[in-house]
């Protein structure tokens, strides 16, 4: 309760002498510099989004095509806007009412701006008609042919310089429909293995009945979506195949990551987990700004960067019939989870990201909390390893209001999940079982120590050894090895001190962890253990070998 009454600015009191008004200081100071933190980043999303409006043309060549204009046009050799700079002078009001030179300068301003947006334009579209070009796919490396070696050059001419990471998503080409006979085919043969010659046949003439009867229908709809959407099937994939699901997604639709077993950086969890969280927010920055590169095949060919989006701050929340992403632009703290408790970690400190060492202080504070889990507590993620309908009507009854409903949004609007596990995992080469249970840990834990609705949980065990289990519905895999590359390569620079802590000085006394409250009725804990009990027999019919392979070099 300390901190809820520190976070109000202003309160009053009423005596029979008057009232008395009392003025929070530094909660005004911190709801400026939250405002200020906020525009900051809608102004650099603002430039970013212009950026990628003209890309692969830039500002500067705007000022490059204006200057030339307009010397020509002052060298009085030749007009190069054929007239067209005269008539806006004449009939563009504002401009044919200024003094005579205004008005000249103006209107050549003017038509500069029309002939860059021209410009950028025609770019953009030749772009995206040269990314239409797939041939070069199935060529053999190393052997083009002359037209893929004329195609890479005109990539390289008309490919712009220094994009932002959403920079090619105008100029990327609409996924294509294939033909109702395309599909037809090529569903026939890839069933045609799985099945008897007489069940084959039948399915045969099946197909063939879709084919000439309603599939016609059913393209025709496909092609006019694909005329309207960048791509006419990720919508429905992701509504279909992932967020319709109603059983759980552990297991089945979540995936998992582990470390460089073969490295050991520092055996101090919190340190670990410190410097990896800071990895982590630093690359949520490059994100946000766009600073980071998109991904070229070949360095020439881009790749969509869609996906990126919502690998932060992005929860998957439960419905009756469909589940749904909910992502938010920017969340100033995450969620810890140690010995079956929550709690609020905060990431900012008046403006300023933590450092990996102030980070330290607050997960040791957690670490050293020696409070016991509330009742229904420690298996409440267990909800969501469960079955989907189960978890969404207990959401409703349980978790709408009061205490439970402040802290439940504290884990669903945190940046990402982290859980300081309580058991060692390791690689052992004389026990290949070890590495097993590592991969297990990720992919399922206990079935209720991940929060399995987050983009993704951040697990760290307790010798310092650390993996991910991820949500599936918002992305694909390798975008969370990118960021795992690039967060334990930060890791390998800057390293830990002679002790195994991370280095640096701290630099202010960072906030202390804010423990979640909850008030679990039994109702509501017998949901949670059914709910555990599903977890538990998905996770024990899981058979799970993982393999070094070490057999490297030609």
């Amino acid at each position: 309760m300390a901190e809820a009454h520190s976070a109000v600015a202003f309160s009053f009191t009423v005596t029979p002498e008057g009232y008395d008004v009392n003025i929070n200081h530094e909660a005004i100071r911190a709801i400026w510099e939250s405002g200020v933190l906020s525009w900051k980043k809608r102004i650099g999303r603002l430039k970013n989004q212009i950026r990628n409006g003209v890309f692969p043309a830039s500002m500067t060549s705007w000022l490059f095509v204006v200057t030339l204009i307009l010397g020509i046009k002052l060298s009085g050799l030749v007009d190069p806007s054929f007239g067209v700079a005269e008539l806006i002078h004449k009939h563009v009001p504002g401009i044919k009412s200024a003094p005579h030179s205004v008005g000249i300068y103006c209107s050549i301003i003017l038509f500069g701006t029309i002939a860059w947006i021209v410009k950028f334009l025609v770019l953009k579209y030749v772009l995206r008609i040269l990314l239409t070009y797939h041939q070069w796919i199935y060529e053999v490396h190393g052997k083009m042919t002359l037209k893929t070696k004329l195609w890479f050059m005109l990539i390289k001419l008309y490919g712009g310089k220094k994009p932002l990471l959403m920079s090619y998503q105008a100029s990327l080409p609409k996924l294509s429909v294939p033909s109702i006979k395309e599909s037809v085919d090529n569903y026939l043969e890839s069933v045609k293995h799985l099945m008897t010659e007489e069940k084959y046949n039948e399915m045969k003439k099946l197909a063939i009945e879709f084919q000439r009867g309603i599939g016609n229908k059913l393209q025709r709809y496909l092609i006019l979506k694909s005329w309207w959407a960048s791509n006419y099937v990720s919508d429905w994939w992701e509504e279909y195949v992932y967020l319709r699901g109603r059983s759980p997604i552990m297991v089945n639709s979540n995936y998992y990551g582990v470390d460089a077993v073969l490295v050991n950086h520092t055996n101090i969890q919190v340190a670990r987990a410190a410097n990896l969280i800071y990895a982590m927010l630093m690359y949520r920055r490059e994100l946000d700004r766009e600073e980071l590169n998109p991904i070229l095949i070949n360095k020439i060919v881009p790749l969509c960067s869609a996906q990126y989006e919502r690998q932060f701050n992005t929860t998957r929340i439960p419905g009756l019939e469909t589940d749904q992403l909910v992502h938010l632009k920017d969340s100033n703290h995450i969620t810890v989870f140690h010995k079956g408790r929550y709690f609020k970690v905060y990431i900012r400190h008046k403006r300023k990201l933590l450092k990996p060492c102030e980070i330290e202080i607050m997960l040791q504070k957690i670490v050293d909390d020696i409070s016991i889990p509330a009742d229904g507590e420690e298996h409440l993620a267990a909800l969501t390893a469960g079955e989907r309908v189960p978890w969404a009507k207990a959401r409703k009854e349980f978790f709408s209001k009061g205490k439970n409903k402040a802290s439940l949004d504290a884990i669903e609007k945190a940046a990402f999940c982290v859980t300081l596990d309580t058991e060692p995992q390791m690689y052992d080469p004389n026990d290949p079982s070890k590495l097993d249970n590592y991969g297990k840990a990720m992919l399922h834990g206990k079935g209720y120590d991940r929060w399995f609705d987050k983009s993704f949980t951040f697990v760290v065990c307790s010798n310092g050894m650390i993996g991910f289990n991820a949500e599936h519905s918002w992305a694909d895999a390798p975008l969370m090895a990118q960021m795992w590359e690039v967060c334990t390569n930060y890791e390998i620079e800057h390293g830990y001190d002679n002790d195994g802590h991370t280095c640096g000085t701290p630099e202010c006394q960072p906030p202390n962890p804010i423990r979640l409250e909850w008030d679990i009725n039994n109702q509501c804990q017998q949901v949670i253990q059914t709910s555990m009990q599903v977890a538990r027999s998905l996770l024990n019919d899981v058979d799970l070998h993982i393999m070094m392979f070490q057999e490297f070099g030609k």
